[in-house]
């Protein structure tokens, strides 16, 4: 019976070696097929295939972004030079509302002034011919008096 599990066991550690063994020769056998297949024409064709096709989608990819960046910031650079635009226009009316009022206040003011002016003018013109009807009353007076005084002594 040990004489069995003995045997057995040699067996067994004979098998694991041989399982070993052809693990090991599997694995070199897909190593040499791999290397002889990378090493072939064609894989390397297709590699170099592969690698220009995942070349060019990735400069079409980067292309298509900067084409969309660029009309991104297009827009936004029209939609800003509209926006300026707006605000120039809003400037230029309020400019010309001021401008505007400030004239009509200056008018007003000048009118204002011309009124006091004329007002002033229509003033001194009554004083003045305040005094020369005071003037001439008092002339028409004296000649009255002196009239008067020569009539009186023209009676003696």
């Amino acid at each position: 019976m040990a004489l069995l599990r003995q045997h057995r066991r040699q067996k067994e550690a004979e098998l694991k070696l041989l399982e070993e063994e052809l693990a090991r020769r599997v694995e070199e056998a897909i190593e040499t097929n791999v290397e002889e297949s990378l090493n072939s024409e064609d894989v390397k064709h297709q590699i170099k295939c592969r690698v220009e096709e995942g070349i060019k989608k990735l400069f079409d990819e980067v292309d298509a972004q900067l084409q969309k960046e660029k009309e991104a910031a297009l827009r936004e650079a029209r939609q800003k030079a509209e926006q300026e635009r707006r605000e120039r226009e809003e400037l230029d009316r309020m400019l010309e509302e001021n401008q505007r009022k400030v004239e009509e206040a200056q008018r007003k003011e000048a009118l204002k002034q011309q009124q006091k002016e004329l007002e002033r003018y229509l003033e001194l013109e009554r004083i003045q011919k305040q005094r020369e009807e005071a003037l001439r009353r008092k002339k028409i007076d004296e000649e009255e008096t002196a009239n008067q005084m020569l009539l009186g002594k023209s009676r003696r």
